[in-house]
């Protein structure tokens, strides 16, 4: 960023060059024009703390701030002072520059708390360093960006159209950049993720600023009209929870007041993404549930109330319609399984088909196949073919598609849909979202499994699981299309679908499929698995703190919210009811005993597992013999039990098959309904 005080110094030496007097003010020049504030909250802790660690960030900032002296750092302090006889944490923003060999300290206001625990960290990590800032524009810039020497001579450039008006008498209020990603080449996701964000910050950012007129402010290097908004609330909305996204609600603030927003491309900084499969879904997972805030909040209420016809449904599309759209895909597929297995098991869909009335659903089949091409994110991909191909042609566009799908792109985003669909459903429901680190690190290194199991169980692998379970049940008890070549294109998307969420975490890491990297991890996920929780337990050390953080989102529901949960769990119930008369040990019967004597079988391996986990817990240590005549006593009677089944009553091996397809979605009902029901 200070490229950006070379260019001030080079343009006025050349400006000046003439007048000999003046070279000696060049870097004077600069200073006026030019500031840099970097907001970094700990480095006060930084610079107290006694860690290795601690001391040398604080001592490269410090290095920093001595090398650049137009470099200020913007940090809360915080300090025990005595008020009224009692010992008080008071706070501080603190603003820092360069000195001879130490920091020297500048301004020093005092805070009436702690900004962290009023708002979000990161907007108010920016709102308590912009008072520390000076001129008429101010670029906001992550810690992710970079900067080039010669896009830096066209920042006054840039600056000139403050001064243009634009639809009339208005001038802009925000000037937004394009970006270069030069982190494609680390590996295949973040070449995914490069051309998906350079598709955005060029060509997407191009059509919502004009013509459609809803571009916002979206994190990236946007230069402000400082006075506008400093006046207006800054830069960042920063109150908890409903500002996770606080870049938007910029955006969406100073449209509301009546300023205008443009785009500009002759000037880029660059820019570095997540490149590793677990970093990208920690950003998408944040992103997804920022816009479910978005989706609950005022603003978004307002700006859809103010805005015509057309713009609003440019809005929508472009923000939170685009998650709304991905969670509907996602519920199609749940509402058009459930319908099949609902006609399959009822027996409705073998009577349409005896039925001599109906001769064809040939319209129906082409219209699910049709979709199914959709299914698959092939338009997700269209932005950037057509972005790379006006760049660098439509022959290397084309190319850079084929070796995109080569390299699984499709699996990948697929995958994504899965964590949109999950996040943002959750966040419509249950609120409760929190800001998530990526950690953003520049190194690709293997992911274990226990990790990837903590990362994807609820949001990919269980509907994976339930969604496999569903195309298995179409498969075997189905019967219509078989006679039809559209059957491969009705279900091969939802079994895409299915694969992308189950195998995708491992076909994308890093030695996924290296024996001694499996070996370590089958050992690690064994540990994991097997160490109790408790108070002050990381999730990562137990499984039962894990489960308990991944119910924490329940305590900040409502009533309503539970409620719906324990409706949508009431599914897992319907695979026991249809596939317990379809047993070949039922014989045909549709009696209400049928489902009776299921429910018997269900209580009675319940209660198996109940005296096995009271016995591991009381004979498990002192009474290991005991414990071990249970069992075997437990195992002979389901011996005995199964044999009498398969002599007797006439039980056969697919029943045994279709029992577990019948009886693991009722359990895991039970485990979510009992996790509910206590918050009622």
């Amino acid at each position: 960023m200070m490229y950006y005080k070379a260019a001030l110094e080079l343009q006025c030496f050349l400006d000046s060059a003439k007048d000999a007097e003046l070279k000696d003010r060049e870097s004077a020049m600069a200073d006026l024009k030019f500031t840099y504030v970097v907001s970094c909250q700990v480095y006060g802790a930084q610079k107290k703390s006694s860690e290795d660690r601690d001391q040398k960030c604080y001592l490269n900032i410090l290095n920093l701030m001595l090398t650049y002296p137009s470099l200020r750092v913007a940090y809360i302090d915080e300090r025990e002072d005595t008020i009224n006889g009692k010992s008080t944490k008071v706070y501080y923003s603190v603003l820092v520059k360069g000195g001879d060999k130490l920091d020297e300290e500048i301004y020093r206001i005092k805070l009436p708390g702690q900004p962290t625990e009023i708002g979000e960290g990161k907007p108010e990590n920016q709102n308590h360093a912009i008072i520390f800032t000076r001129g008429e524009a101010l670029q906001t810039i992550d810690m992710n960006q970079d900067n080039y020497f010669e896009e830096a001579f066209k920042m006054r450039n840039v600056l000139e159209e403050f001064h243009k008006d634009h639809h009339g008498q208005r001038r802009p209020t925000i000037l937004g950049l394009r970006e270069h990603i030069f982190t494609g080449s680390v590996s295949s996701l973040a070449w995914f993720m490069s051309n998906q964000e350079t598709s955005f910050v060029t060509i997407g950012q191009r059509v919502l600023a004009d013509p459609l007129r809803v571009r916002f402010h979206y994190g990236h290097p946007d230069i402000f009209d400082r006075l506008f908004h400093i006046t207006r609330g800054g830069v960042s909305k920063a109150s908890k929870t409903i500002n996770l996204s606080e870049d938007i609600f910029s955006g969406y603030n100073s449209t509301l007041r009546g300023g205008y927003v443009t785009h500009h491309e002759y000037i880029q900084v660059g820019k570095g993404r997540d490149v590793g499969m677990n970093q990208i879904s920690l950003f998408e997972a944040k992103v997804a549930n920022g816009n479910g805030e978005q989706t609950l909040s005022r603003d978004v209420y307002r700006l859809g109330r103010r805005f015509d016809f057309y713009r609003m449904f440019s809005f929508y599309f472009t923000t939170v319609g685009f998650y709304f759209s991905s969670m509907v895909t996602v519920l199609i597929v749940y509402v058009f399984l459930y319908g099949r297995m609902y006609m399959v098991l009822s027996g409705l869909e073998r009577r349409i088909i005896e039925d001599a009335t109906i001769s064809s659903n040939k319209a129906l089949e082409e219209a699910l196949a049709t979709q199914s091409v959709f299914q698959l994110g092939l338009l997700l991909v269209l932005p950037m073919v057509m972005e790379i191909g006006l760049e660098r042609g439509f022959r290397t566009a084309l190319g850079d598609f084929i070796i995109m799908q080569l390299q699984l792109a499709s699996v990948f985003f697929t995958f994504q849909l899965g964590t949109k669909a999950h996040y943002y459903g959750r966040t419509i429901l249950h609120g409760g979202s929190k800001y998530r680190a990526t950690g953003r690190g520049f190194v690709v290194f293997h992911a274990k499994f226990a990790d990837n199991y903590r990362l994807y169980s609820r949001s990919h692998f269980v509907k994976g699981l339930e969604l496999g379970i569903l195309l298995v049940i179409y498969q075997v008890y189905g019967t219509s299309y078989r006679s039809s070549n559209l059957y491969l294109f009705i279900t091969f998307s939802m079994w895409f679908l299915v694969c992308s969420w189950l195998f995708a975490p491992f076909v994308f890491n890093p030695s996924g499929f290296d024996w001694q990297k499996t070996v370590e991890d089958w050992t690690d996920w064994k540990r994991w698995m097997g160490n109790r929780g408790g108070i002050g337990i990381d999730q990562n050390k137990s499984w039962e703190s894990w489960w308990d953080a991944e119910q924490q989102h329940l305590k900040s529901t409502n009533i309503r919210g539970r409620i719906l949960e324990i409706i949508l769990s009431l599914r897992f119930f319907i695979y026991q009811y249809g596939l317990v008369y379809h047993l070949n040990i039922a014989r045909g019967s549709t009696s209400i005993l049928v489902y009776a004597l299921s429910w018997l079988v269900m209580i009675t391996a319940l209660l198996a597992l109940k005296l096995v986990s009271m016995g591991r817990r009381r004979f498990g240590t002192d009474f290991q013999l005991m414990f071990r005549i249970l069992k075997a006593l437990l195992f002979l009677g389901f011996l005995s039990i199964m044999t009498v089944l398969f002599v007797v009553c006439g039980l056969t091996i697919s029943d045994i098959f279709a029992a577990f397809l019948a009886f693991l979605p009722t359990g895991w009902a039970f485990i979510l309904v009992s996790g509910f029901w206590p918050r009622l």
